[in-house]
């Protein structure tokens, strides 16, 4: 093999080692992106769960805050009853 064909051999590994480089970062850089795009997904989805946790949180409080002043009001009814019934006997 002369001189010639030798430059010919390397030049192409040269070019096909680079062209491997260029396709495995292109490759890398796109893979990347697509598990960016998958982060920023969930983390909108968790987002929304947390924010329809505290709603229903929130609704729950109010729920429960309206349950403890009727049964207040009832307790308090209760007792004017009971005292009612004792003043009868």
């Amino acid at each position: 093999m002369s001189y010639h064909g030798w430059q010919e051999v390397v030049g192409t590994v040269g070019l096909v080692g680079a062209f491997a480089s260029v396709v495995t970062i292109v490759i890398w850089h796109m893979a990347m992106t697509w598990r960016a795009r998958a982060v920023l997904a969930r983390d909108h989805q968790y987002r929304t769960l947390a924010e329809q946790a505290t709603r229903s949180h929130d609704s729950a409080v109010q729920q429960l805050a309206g349950i403890d002043e009727r049964l207040a009001d009832l307790q308090t009814r209760m007792r004017s009853v009971e005292r009612i019934l004792k003043e009868v006997e």
